[in-house]
């Protein structure tokens, strides 16, 4: 069985309760909220940004130039998304670019970003690897599945097509086969912490989106 495939099924109930959140199927039947989406997309742009970097420390310790080149592109194209959300989603629902740059990480955000940062600073390749993984194969795999959901006229139509569409799933499972390629490298020590680093970057995925539908910020006990 190849890495990827253990990676999977050991995280398969988490990626059930994440198909399952109420923010992702009021999405798919297109009555989730204008604020918990607006919420999502502002929390979304500052994730990126940190992702890019994260990305980029990933494309550093890169074993092969083939990689270096992978997650250096990919570390420009999560700039280029969060930069794209102020023209696209950002004005659709009305949040200006004001708001968005006066508007701190929530707890999930930064406790996610933190993880990732950290993540890739400290750890080894295969390591920051299983870390970013998450971000790739879960959104692939949830955008899919709501696209099949999804409703005729769907407002979120357009972010839906994004992680359903092709050039998505592409890049997906590029990386998929990176990690295959550098797991089958590793020691059983190594092995384990980056399930341990996939289990957590998917936990904070579904904690994310949880968030977003919530509308969690930092005080305020109508927010807990």
């Amino acid at each position: 069985m190849l890495f990827s495939e253990q990676l999977w099924q050991r995280n398969l109930d988490l990626y059930q309760e994440t198909l399952a959140l109420p923010f992702n199927q009021e999405l798919a039947r297109g009555t989730l909220s204008r604020e918990a989406f607006s919420h999502y997309v502002i929390q979304d742009a500052h994730y990126l940004l940190a992702y890019g970097r994260a990305l980029a420390v990933c494309a550093a310790k890169a074993y092969e130039a083939d990689d270096v080149m992978q997650f250096s592109e990919a570390a420009k194209i999560a700039i280029v998304v969060e930069r794209s959300l102020h023209d696209s989603f950002m004005q659709e629902f009305d949040v200006s670019k004001h708001q968005f740059e006066t508007t701190p990480l929530t707890l999930a955000c930064h406790h996610y970003t933190s993880f990732l940062t950290a993540t890739a600073w400290a750890e080894s390749y295969p390591v920051v690897l299983a870390a970013l993984l998450p971000c790739f194969w879960i959104y692939a795999e949830v955008g899919q599945d709501i696209v099949q959901q999804s409703v005729p006229n769907n407002p979120y139509q357009a972010w839906i097509d994004t992680y359903a569409g092709e050039e998505f799933h592409t890049a997906v499972r590029n990386v998929i086969a990176t990690v295959n390629k550098v797991a089958a490298r590793c020691d059983a020590d190594t092995l384990e912490k980056m399930h341990a680093a996939y289990r957590m970057g998917a936990t904070l995925e579904w904690l994310f989106w949880d968030s977003a539908y919530h509308q969690r910020q930092w005080l305020g006990l109508d927010n807990r």
